[in-house]
């Protein structure tokens, strides 16, 4: 039997996925009526996404099929950090959407806390922008687990390298 089991707690996303749940979107706006004829504009930069859109009520539906799209493909919409729309000119909108990765220091040292307060039998390390957990029991490991999913954060967790 090993020493020591170990998992990190981050923050991630699949690029990938968001990146076909963006495309879904953007052909689900080619083929509905209320998107003719009018600017309807969704692009995919390296930590955001930006929509361009000619109305509010429009900016409004863009959200919605992101949001909707995002769940279906197993994203978290804790993920996204959704702005004001401001003037874009030529009667335009633009909505700025960041996109979320990495745990904050602040949520990693308040992961930390919780589990030296709460877990004594565990050790945590925060590593760049993730958490390591390890113990000797992977009984303690999936408690630990468990009240994390509890915490009601901003940030969506996720526990990797399970071992």
């Amino acid at each position: 039997m090993a020493g020591e089991f170990s998992f990190d707690v981050v923050s991630e996303y699949d690029v990938g996925e968001l990146r076909n749940a963006l495309d879904q979107v953007r052909r689900e706006i080619a083929t509905r009526f209320d998107f003719k004829g009018g600017v309807a504009q969704i692009t995919l930069e390296k930590d955001a996404i930006l929509i361009v859109s000619d109305s509010e009520l429009r900016l409004r539906a863009i959200r919605d099929l992101i949001e909707s799209k995002a769940v279906r493909r197993g994203l978290s919409l804790k993920v996204f950090d959704w702005e004001k729309p401001e003037e874009a000119g030529g009667n335009r909108l633009r909505q700025r959407v960041g996109l979320r990765r990495g745990l904050p220091d602040d949520l990693s040292r308040k992961i930390s806390k919780i589990i030296r307060d709460e877990f004594p039998k565990v050790k945590s390390q925060v590593q760049g922008d993730a958490v390591r957990v390890s113990a000797k029991s992977k009984d303690d490991l999936q408690k630990v687990i468990a009240r994390l999913r509890g915490l009601d954060e901003d940030v969506a967790l996720q526990f990797e390298n399970y071992r």
